[in-house]
């Protein structure tokens, strides 16, 4: 049984970019961490809440966050002995304000990483095809369901159901943010210096196996665990998905959403 190389790992992402099936694979090893957006909203009050942590127990906002970190390293490494994050390029921001709250003394965001979770590995997961995510995140929104299991039932609903609507000014402006959380990730590394290991949606999707098996490798970890793990998230895509992304280019080649 091989011994990671990292205590760590981080999911770098934006949301429809199959971070939820990536999160449940790897955690079905039993080897490599618990992954989840343990620092999901940015707000300190959630965060709390989160961790069933009472900001009265505390007497200031750094003892909070010392107890937040600590929670969270155990609920993202379980009995694996690893410890997996998923972090939302959104919230990004605000939790590496609070990680320079606890470690001050850290001249970088790399060190202040490294501070809280040690030997870190990077995991880039982007969707090439901006549209098919803008359309997707659209369309979950509107319908209110994000995730559905393998076997159909739904896993993630955030609203009542309802039909989706084509709406041409949504999916151009969720195109345009999605396209900036990539670049503001890719800035990120450069001024860090790091070097992530890329993932694609794409890449994932046709091979989930063979993605979480270059994962493990990276990790150190034995990369045959992979060959046990069945895909846990089916696909929400449909032909209201292909119809959209038809139409929305149809009118970009008509002269909108430039």
């Amino acid at each position: 049984m091989r011994n990671a190389r990292y205590t760590s790992y981080i999911i770098c992402t934006s949301p429809r970019s199959g971070s939820t099936l990536l999160c449940r694979m790897l955690a079905a090893t039993g080897r490599s961490g618990q992954p989840d957006s343990h620092f999901h909203k940015p707000s300190l009050s959630s965060w709390l809440k989160t961790f069933a942590l009472s900001a009265a127990d505390f007497a200031s906002d750094r003892d909070a966050l010392k107890a937040i970190f600590e929670v969270a390293r155990k609920r993202g490494t379980g009995d694996t002995g690893i410890f997996g994050l998923r972090l939302q390029r959104g919230s990004f921001d605000y939790f590496m304000q609070q990680a320079g709250l606890l470690y001050p003394d850290q001249k970088s965001d790399l060190d202040r990483i490294q501070a809280a979770f040690g030997s870190t590995l990077f995991i880039h997961l982007t969707r090439e095809n901006k549209l098919d995510q803008a359309i997707s995140i659209v369309k979950a929104t509107q319908t209110g369901l994000w995730h559905r299991a393998a076997d159909g039932t739904e896993l993630e609903r955030l609203s009542a159901p309802q039909d989706p609507v084509y709406d041409a000014d949504e999916i151009a402006g969720q195109l345009a943010g999605l396209s900036a959380l990539d670049t503001a990730w890719k800035t990120w590394f450069e001024r860090e210096k790091l070097h992530p290991l890329r993932i694609s949606y794409e890449a994932l999707s046709d091979d989930p196996a063979g993605m979480l098996a270059k994962i493990l490798e990276a990790l150190g970890l034995d990369q045959d665990m992979a060959q046990d793990i069945e895909p846990p998230v089916a696909k929400l895509a449909d032909a209201t998905n292909r119809i959209w992304a038809e139409r929305f280019r149809a009118e970009k080649r008509h002269g909108q959403y430039m």
